[in-house]
């Protein structure tokens, strides 16, 4: 949507340790050498040439962690709709999970990664050696 703007505001109030434009959408921005102060500065910046004002609820890691939270903000400020896009890291049906990533009973999840049980994959629908296992 506004991935090349946003790219060219990137380079000019971001301070970046590397360039904009090898970031993908995805890419961490603050990985990448975004700082607090910095991330004040893009604010303003974003604010200035897309006339919008960020809402207190977005002031945070999560907007403006990668250009595409950057552009789902931007589209639902400006009341656009928010294109929908798998999460890179989603796990559908059968799809297996490395044990690097596994989550163990007790074991903290953030709620931008949480699984409801009516998403949660089973062991049997994964295949047998996965490490999957889903407690009611």
């Amino acid at each position: 949507m506004y991935t090349e703007q946003l790219r060219a505001l990137l380079a000019q109030h971001a301070r970046l340790l590397v360039d904009a434009n090898q970031l993908d959408e995805d890419s961490d921005l603050y990985q990448a050498g975004l700082t607090s102060l910095s991330t004040v500065n893009l604010m303003l910046a974003i604010e200035e040439h897309f006339d919008v004002e960020f809402l207190d609820r977005m002031l945070g890691r999560k907007t403006f962690g990668s250009i595409r939270a950057l552009n789902e903000a931007i589209a639902e400020l400006r009341g656009e709709p928010v294109p929908a896009v798998a999460p890179a890291h989603a796990v559908t049906a059968g799809q297996a999970v490395s044990p690097a990533h596994a989550v163990t009973a007790g074991q903290a999840v953030s709620p931008a990664h949480a699984v409801t049980p009516a998403q949660a994959v089973t062991p049997a629908q994964a295949g047998a050696q996965s490490p999957i296992q889903v407690q009611p």
